[in-house]
């Protein structure tokens, strides 16, 4: 009953808030926002948890402002995500406005392919569809599986609709980490949500100062396949979304190759953290992040190689 009601409430979200007028729905969306965070329910203590971590410098008072902005932000990119399919050309092009263009145009014009990745920050399905629709370039992610069946299959058809190539994290019958390698070797473009493991299995890192692990995919696939690996940042504005593509992270020489993907997970790590510690409410973390955060049972597992299940670009459901 609780996975139909979900599903009944997005697929209401997509159906009705697209036909309202843009200041009605943005309205509409910090109201929503408002009223969860004075609840202060798990997910809007975890965020300010996290936000914590951002900046702990700031006294309890103004995190909890924090993390107020933040559930903005993070409604704002469903109001926004309710919309887009609706949105033309020119005003996808008037709502985003990047730095750095010239490393993907480079990338994808000397045929090597890129790999572009980022962290849960402002909307990547908005900056998605800019690349799409503004650069000309399709290119294809991943999406975790959710429950129930009817609304992964919403999110697939969603971000299918925006230009996207999605590919199903399990239960697919194909190899995401082969897939997304090939299209790279083709000198195409494949996007990934990186900052948050979801397999166990991911690269130790330093975040913010404290133990963390964030997934082994980017890397290790900018590695196998000799793709450009371009960290990303996305914040909001106002009425903008912003973002910088940074330079390639380039593979240290005379490395073997986990040691190679601990270095380049952790430059992504490091250039992350700088663009979240510039625009703390726009990262949209809520859930338990740090390891020591996380139950002790995963807390204490052994380091693993990195695996498959690593390379995960966890959607925003």
């Amino acid at each position: 009953m609780r996975e139909k009601l979900v599903d009944s409430g997005y697929a209401a979200g997509w159906a009705t808030v697209k036909l309202l007028p843009e200041p009605v729905a943005r309205a509409l969306g910090n109201r929503i926002a408002d009223a969860v965070w004075r609840k202060e329910g798990k997910g809007v203590r975890q965020l300010q948890a996290n936000l914590g971590r951002v900046r702990p410098q700031d006294t309890p008072a103004q995190l909890r402002e924090l993390s107020r902005a933040g559930m903005r932000s993070y409604l704002r990119y469903w109001m926004e995500s309710f919309r887009l399919p609706t949105w033309n050309d020119r005003t996808i092009a008037d709502r985003v406005q990047v730095d750095g263009i010239e490393h993907l145009v480079a990338a994808m014009e000397s045929g090597r392919g890129a790999l572009v990745a980022l962290p849960h920050m402002g909307n990547w399905d908005l900056a998605g569809a800019w690349v799409v629709r503004h650069l000309g370039f399709t290119f294809t992610t991943v999406a975790e599986r959710l429950k129930p069946e009817s609304l992964f299959d919403r999110f697939v058809a969603y971000r299918e609709g925006l230009g996207m190539e999605v590919l199903a994290l399990t239960g697919g019958g194909v190899s995401v980490i082969g897939t997304l390698a090939r299209r790279l070797r083709a000198g195409q473009l494949v996007c990934l949500v990186g900052d948050r493991d979801l397999s166990e299995a991911g690269v130790p890192v330093t975040f913010f100062g404290e133990a963390a692990k964030m997934p082994a995919g980017p890397a290790m696939l900018a590695q196998r396949t000799g793709a450009a690996l371009l960290p990303v940042t996305l914040w909001y504005d106002g009425r903008v979304m912003r973002g910088t593509i940074h330079p390639p992270v380039e593979p240290p020489a005379g490395e073997d190759r986990h040691a190679v993907t601990q270095a380049m997970t952790q430059t992504l790590a490091d250039i992350w953290a700088e663009g979240i510690r510039q625009h703390p409410q726009d990262w949209h973390m809520l859930q338990r992040y740090w390891l020591a955060d996380l139950p002790s049972a995963r807390s204490a597992r052994p380091k693993h190689e990195a695996n498959e299940k690593s390379a995960e670009p966890t959607p925003r459901a």
